[in-house]
């Protein structure tokens, strides 16, 4: 079976219908259908506090969806750990050239220590760190 990871990009993506990804997010989903996909915590907060400002609907809806998220048995939610904080710091400042926010920094330690190499997201921060993006226009 194969893994890939899940960008925040990804997961706001597939839950909002009226996202410019959606239909490509939904798509490239149905290629995976029989794979792992691996996420973090991180990326579920990320998820969380972009709907956070959309009202009670949203609020609610997204909290469900993360819900439905963590009882996937083909998604695995890396846990956001003091190590896993310490090694998306140490990315962080080791690149001090590049925009890369502490979840993408997280996330690229995450693929690295997991052997991921293909990522939901169209995040050109991935293919800079040597990474395939899966949401491609």
């Amino acid at each position: 079976m194969k893994r890939v990871f899940a960008d925040t990009v990804y997961w706001v993506a597939i839950f909002n219908r009226r996202d410019s990804l959606h239909d490509l997010a939904k798509k490239t989903s149905g290629q995976h259908d029989n794979d792992i996909i691996v996420t973090t915590e991180m990326i579920l907060t990320e998820f969380a506090n972009f709907f956070s400002c959309f009202g009670a609907y949203f609020r609610k809806g997204a909290g469900d969806f993360i819900q439905e998220i963590r009882n996937d048995p083909n998604v695995v939610v890396e846990l956001q750990t003091t190590s896993l904080f310490q090694r998306g710091l140490s990315e962080y400042v080791q690149h001090l050239d590049k925009k890369w926010s502490m979840t993408d920094c997280a996330s690229f330690s995450v693929m690295r220590s997991r052997g991921l190499f293909e990522a939901l997201t169209n995040d050109h921060h991935f293919e800079q760190a040597g990474f395939t993006i899966l949401l491609k226009q």
